[in-house]
């Protein structure tokens, strides 16, 4: 088939998955198209199946704002025209869900029928989307897609439960490569090079956004610390990365506390972590989880949103309440403190995500793609 991919091309779960998604699907043979504001950090490269057209936003002095949504629209007319494609599959909602709309009908004036995949990633629904100035829009936008997925049990009943939904939603997880995980353990793991052999290493991966909650990462930390040798690695750039940085000081374990960035080798960085750390506000899925999972390490996190679906309490990790620092610490202590015990929650870790396997996920989509020329 010919599918062309709409996602925000950044560090983001929901563009992460939509680019191994497009990669994959090429692999298998699809001509694929990004489309979107820049390349996606995670496309790296690019071949007679796998394209990428930059939705190019001209500056106008009448505009305080420039209408990302009409250029992304227009684009996709283009993209669409030009290479006869015949599933456009949206990731987010805003803006990309209403801009395919747009798009739909414009190409119906010309006598083309190109059919709208939509998936719901969560901020999307739970914190925009559901906003006043949004809502309509975004409820009008998921109605009119010919299919609609959501990557949690969780994100889907938040979705009808904020929005009047007409369309069926179908729940299609979150997946990984999990031979990538694979291939990085069997890579040299330098994990000398961060921590002494008696150190346990501890890692947060986000976009250090506030509904990530950083700081109770770092005072995760700080309790572990007063029991259990260790060393934090900070992955990822966001507004709260100052404030975390503050706090590691304060609490006299800044010397201890890595912030490394953001980085496109996450699997060879998960690859030193016994314990991943993600004590966020909300998670609709909790991509970052299922990464560190595959690559053996237990997971310490909140209990909200999708995230009991993906982290099993006292199996993969510990779930927690949001807030509750000293049960999360508690929790991460009582892993660390023994090889037998971390072992074997890293073996349980590595085992749950099978079923989120690339090879399980690919298929479904695949099917949605061909189920879009039945729906009506």
């Amino acid at each position: 088939m010919k599918i062309g991919i709409v996602c925000y091309p950044t560090f983001g779960g929901s563009g992460v998955v939509a680019t191994e998604l497009g990669k994959a699907l090429a692999n298998k043979g699809h001509e694929v198209h990004f489309i979107t504001y820049n390349q996606p950090v995670r496309l790296d490269f690019l071949s007679h199946k796998l394209h990428f057209h930059q939705v190019v936003i001209e500056e106008y002095p009448l505009f305080e704002y420039q209408p990302y949504e009409l250029a992304l629209s227009s684009k996709m007319v283009e993209v669409v025209r030009k290479y006869e494609l015949e599933v456009l599959h949206v990731h987010y909602a805003i803006p990309h869900a209403y801009a395919a709309f747009m798009a739909k009908q414009m190409l119906k004036e010309k006598g083309l029928d190109v059919r709208v995949v939509t998936t719901l990633h969560g901020t999307d629904i739970t914190l925009v989307g559901s906003h006043p100035t949004y809502k309509t829009a975004v409820e009008f936008s998921i109605n009119n897609s010919d299919v609609v997925t959501a990557v949690s049990n969780n994100l889907k009943e938040t979705t009808n439960k904020l929005f009047n939904i007409t369309k069926n939603i179908q729940v299609v997880y979150n997946f990984i490569d999990t031979e990538k995980y694979d291939n990085a353990h069997q890579e040299e793991c330098k994990r000398s090079a961060l921590a002494k052999p008696n150190e346990r290493i501890l890692t947060h991966i986000s976009n250090f956004r506030p509904v990530k909650r950083v700081e109770d990462v770092i005072r995760i930390f700080a309790e572990v610390k007063k029991e259990i040798p260790a060393k934090l690695l900070m992955i990822g750039e966001g507004p709260e990365k100052i404030k975390a940085k503050k706090l590691a000081k304060e609490l006299k374990i800044a010397d201890d506390v890595f912030f490394l960035g953001n980085s496109t080798e996450v699997a060879k960085i998960l690859c030193y972590t016994d314990v991943f750390l993600l004590p966020s506000q909300t998670e609709s899925f909790g991509l970052a989880a299922l990464e560190a999972m595959a690559a053996g390490t237990a997971v310490i996190s909140t209990n909200t949103g999708g995230l009991p679906e993906v982290n099993i309490q006292g199996k993969t990790g510990y779930l927690s309440d949001l807030g509750d620092v000293e049960d999360m610490a508690k929790n991460a202590i009582s892993i660390l403190k023994d090889d037998a015990i971390l072992e074997k929650f890293k073996q349980n870790a590595k085992e749950h995500t099978k079923q989120f396997s690339l090879e399980s996920i690919l298929p479904v989509y695949e099917d949605i793609y061909k189920s879009c020329y039945k729906v009506k």
